[in-house]
Order: structure tokens, then sequence, then C-alpha cells
């Protein structure tokens, strides 16, 4: 069946990532079943001897009786005898060009049906393990060596005891043969041949399933990766996570100072006395107050330090401070259903600032 491959590493256990199956395919590196391409080849193979055989015998017949008929007229020289053989040529070419394009066609599809087609110089880039005698010696007494070879013996029996069944009908026929025209021989021939290949397509349909089969899943283990390789695909991918934790932290940190140096010119921080504080900023001509701060827990605690540092009021609200630190982002106006408890808090605090003189915002 198809050829060896590779010996697995224990250590791979792991199922093939989609970047590690791209990647083999890109390389030329396929599923691929030999007995699947040798079946449609041969499918080509039977059509073309069980349709078209008649219809070309006779396209070819015509011209070349006609020339035969006419050999009379053919001039004896270099020239004439070129003439004559380009002729010749052009007319098998033209008869031959519908079953090349069939097995084209099959040879394609064969391919195309169990993967798509690419594009790939890697699999004829000349390695030394490709040409080492050594190599090639290694590879014909392994063990996948040796299996093949049973393969192929027990394919070749399998085959030829179909074809013997195929045609022992035919074989009773012989003695009357010699009595019939060529004409009719020709016919009996090609039925016989047609018979004798529907029965081996039969075989090979079975051995090329299973072939697939086995070629697919021998693939894919070849394709399977270990622990420390799917880690470091990810590294690779998706980025080293320490170092995308570090980067988060420092982000948080910037974020956090930011956030800090706003409190100072925060209207009033609104509090749940042990976790939630959020910093809020409010100007004549705003169409709502911003958050300008929020923190739970620490950070909490130190919005209210810097809070009173700077104689921000603080206003204690569980609700409104739990309800706004859920809904609002930082440097976001918040949202209608908040404006009448928003405006409690603010007109709160103003009317405290002018009973003080009018504290700056």
């Amino acid at each position: 069946m198809a050829e060896g491959g590779d010996e697995d590493d224990d250590s791979k256990t792991e199922e093939p990532s989609q970047k590690k199956i791209d990647e083999a395919i890109k390389r030329g590196d396929v599923a691929k079943s030999q007995e699947l391409s040798t079946f449609f080849v041969l499918s080509g193979a039977t059509i073309f001897v069980a349709f078209l055989t008649p219809g070309l015998t006779r396209d070819l017949a015509r011209p070349l009786a006609a020339l035969i008929e006419h050999a009379d007229e053919i001039v004896l020289d270099q020239r004439g005898l070129t003439d004559v053989y380009l002729h010749i040529g052009l007319i098998v070419a033209g008869v031959l060009a519908l079953p090349a394009l069939l097995f084209l066609v099959a040879g394609v599809g064969g391919s195309a049906i169990q993967h798509r087609l690419l594009w790939t110089m890697e699999p004829i880039i000349p390695k030394f393990s490709k040409v080492s005698p050594l190599a090639g010696l290694k590879r014909i007494f392994s063990a996948e060596g040796g299996m093949q070879g049973v393969k192929g013996v027990i394919k070749i029996v399998v085959v030829g005891v179909a074809m013997v069944m195929a045609l022992r009908p035919e074989m009773r026929r012989l003695d009357t043969m010699v009595q019939v025209e060529t004409v009719g021989l020709l016919a009996v021939i090609q039925s016989a041949a047609v018979k004798m290949m529907f029965a081996v397509l039969i075989v090979m349909a079975f051995v090329a399933g299973l072939d697939y089969i086995f070629q697919r899943r021998r693939w894919m283990k070849r394709q399977r990766m270990s622990r420390e390789e799917l880690k470091e695909e990810f590294k690779q991918t998706e980025g080293n996570p320490e170092i995308k934790a570090k980067i988060r932290q420092m982000r948080q940190a910037r974020a956090r100072r930011r956030m800090m140096a706003a409190v100072p010119k925060a209207t009033v921080v609104v509090t749940n006395p042990t976790h939630f504080a959020v910093a809020l900023r409010y100007e004549p001509g705003m169409r709502a107050p911003t958050v300008v701060a929020k923190g739970v827990d620490d950070l909490a605690l130190k919005i209210r330090e810097v809070a009173a540092q700077h104689d921000v009021p603080v206003v204690e609200n569980p609700p409104l401070a739990r309800a706004l630190h859920a809904t609002v982002d930082i440097d976001k106006e918040i949202p209608e259903e908040h404006y009448k408890a928003v405006a409690e808090v603010v007109g709160f605090v103003m009317r405290l600032d002018r009973r003080r003189g009018a504290r700056p915002l």
C-alpha cells in the first residue's frame, strides 16, 4: 500500500493542533493512500475500455485506412516520409487526447478526494535521507518495509484471484474463438477485458477504502505532539503567559496612577464605607457627571485617602456606590437611571461648599 513513515515518538501523546496540521500540509506532508489514487486511475481505464474504445478504434481506423489506400501517392524521400510521420502522429494524438484527459482527471481526482490541492516544492527537494543507500536499506528491511511487502503480496493474490474468476467463463470459449472473424474477436477481447477490470475495481475499492483509513490514522499519529511542543506553540501563537501577565500588570499600574491623579479634581467620592469608592466629577455645562476613579477594598481605601488629602467630599451611599462601580467605566458619564441619585449627592456637596465659602471645583 502506501509508503512507510517516521517512527512515532512515545512522548508525543497529544492530538495535533490545527497549526501543526496546516504546516504539515504546506510542506506536502498529507495523508495519502496510493491505493485510492490507483483505484481512480483504474476506474478511468475501465471507462475508457468499456465505452470509448470502439469509437476511438473507428476514429483511428478511418484516417489510417485512407492513408494506406493512397500509399502509392506518397513520395519516398525525406520530406515525404516526414509528412507521413507527422500526419500519423497528429491522427494518434487527436484520438488519444480524450483518454489522456480522462486519465489526468482521474489522477487529480484521486488526490483531490483525499486532501485539498496544493503546490509545494518541498517533497522534491533533494535530501540525503532519500538518496542514502543505508537509509534505503533500513526502510526496506524495517518492520514497516516488511509489512508493506506482505500487504503487496496479499493484494497481488487477491487481485489475481478476482481476475481468474472473472475470466473463467471466457476460457471455455477459447476453442471456438479461432473461427471468429477479427472484428468479432476484438469485441470478445473487449468484453473479457471489461469483466476483468470491473472485478479488479471491486477488489480495489475495498483495498483502497481500508488503506485510506489506515494511512489517515497513521498520518494523524505521526502529527501528534508532546506537551512541551504544545506549550511552545501556545507561547508562539498566543504569546508567553508570563510576559502577557507582566504587560497586564504594567497597564493596570499605569491606569491606577492616572486614576489616582484624577481624584483630587473630583467633585465627590461616593462610598460604601468598607468596600467600594467611586469618584465623580461635575462642572456646570457638563451633560452629566463623569466617573474619574473607582475601586474596591484596598483601592477604595486609597481613593478615600487621596480625597481626604485634597478636601474632596466623601459621601456614604452604599447602593449608589455599588451600582456605579458595577455599571460605569472610567471616564464615562453616568447612565440616566442614576441621574436622580447622583444629582442629590452633587447638590448636597454644592450646598455644603456654598456654606463653607464655595470650595473651588
